[in-house]
């Protein structure tokens, strides 16, 4: 086992430092650039897209959910506004008002 950790750790070692070792600089196609903006919100919704649509994986029970309703404002916020850490605080925000205030 320690073997297999210690091999594994080298491997990852190597592997990601064979871009400090060069001397020349790598240049990245102007379409994996464009591509690169957009990994954080494509994380953002990896991670939120399934908490919303799914909890505890199942579907959900009743329409009365406070994601549902915040999720799309959270969605509204982001097309006005285009800034991830206040679309993620005003989906916070409406989830728990509605959570906490309304028991939903």
């Amino acid at each position: 086992m320690a073997l297999a950790v210690v091999g594994l750790a080298v491997i990852s070692a190597v592997t990601r430092s064979v871009f400090f070792l060069s001397d020349k600089p790598w240049p990245l196609p102007a379409w994996v650039e464009r591509g690169l903006k957009y990994a954080p919100l494509a994380a953002l919704g990896a991670v939120v897209f399934p908490e919303v649509l799914m909890s505890h994986g199942h579907g959900p029970q009743t329409w009365a959910d406070a994601r549902f309703v915040a999720a799309p404002v959270a969605m509204a916020w982001a097309w006005w506004r285009k800034d991830m850490l206040t679309t993620i605080g005003v989906g916070m925000a409406v989830y728990l008002g509605l959570r906490v205030g309304l028991g939903w």
